[in-house]
């Protein structure tokens, strides 16, 4: 990792430990009764005309979209991989015998500053929002302690930022082309090689009759 590249992260985190409610509070602003047509759970793909280089070959784990706007976290942007052991003293924890590394990725361009782990459904902590009772959501920081001392989920991805659309926005965006869905599984957000995910995502395309 370059040396500016980690003073970056260490940014995000310091305001991932200081904010830890930034992106529960995020969520609210798009919280309703969900909708008929409601996304939240699926992965949405940009298709090959996606004209927004921010979301170009994105695929999104949607966790919210209602009459009120839409939320989304891009799944497949990996930024750096990250020492434990430091994740640990950014904490301030003791990171003795701590070992291994954490792929931090780039949720989306919205607010790049907040932070949280997106993960397998058996954890749960104050502040986890289960998405769709096979992949959860905490912002609590001590998901982070708790990966590194190898109490967190079985499965986790750590990201910073996220999508957002306003009232009817993702629908146009849609409606001209700009995107597809395919169901959400836990395999697709945690396990398929993040390189391969978009092309593995547009094999599965369908088209209407």
């Amino acid at each position: 990792m370059s040396r500016r590249s980690f003073r970056q992260f260490t940014a995000w985190l310091s305001i991932f430990l200081l904010v830890p409610t930034l992106f529960t509070i995020a969520l609210s602003k798009t919280e309703a009764t969900p909708q008929p047509a409601s996304l939240a759970g699926q992965l949405l793909v940009a298709t090959p005309e996606m004209g927004d280089p921010n979301f170009r070959h994105a695929v999104i784990l949607m966790v919210r979209h209602d009459k009120t706007g839409a939320l989304g976290v891009v799944i497949n942007r990996p930024i750096e991989e990250v020492p434990l052991a430091r994740l640990m003293d950014l904490l301030g924890r003791r990171s003795a015998g701590i070992t291994g590394q954490a792929q931090v990725f780039a949720g989306g361009p919205v607010e790049p500053q907040i932070g949280f782990v997106v993960h397998s459904v058996e954890y749960h902590r104050p502040g986890t929002i289960d998405i769709d009772g096979r992949v959860a959501m905490t912002s609590n920081p001590e998901a982070l302690s708790d990966i590194c001392n190898h109490k967190g989920p079985r499965q986790s991805l750590i990201a910073f930022g996220y999508a957002g659309w306003g009232p009817g926005q993702l629908e146009s965006e849609m409606m001209i082309g700009g995107w597809f869905t395919v169901p959400e599984d836990p395999k697709f957000v945690f396990d398929v090689d993040r390189d391969k995910l978009w092309d593995e995502m547009t094999k599965r395309r369908t088209y209407p009759l």
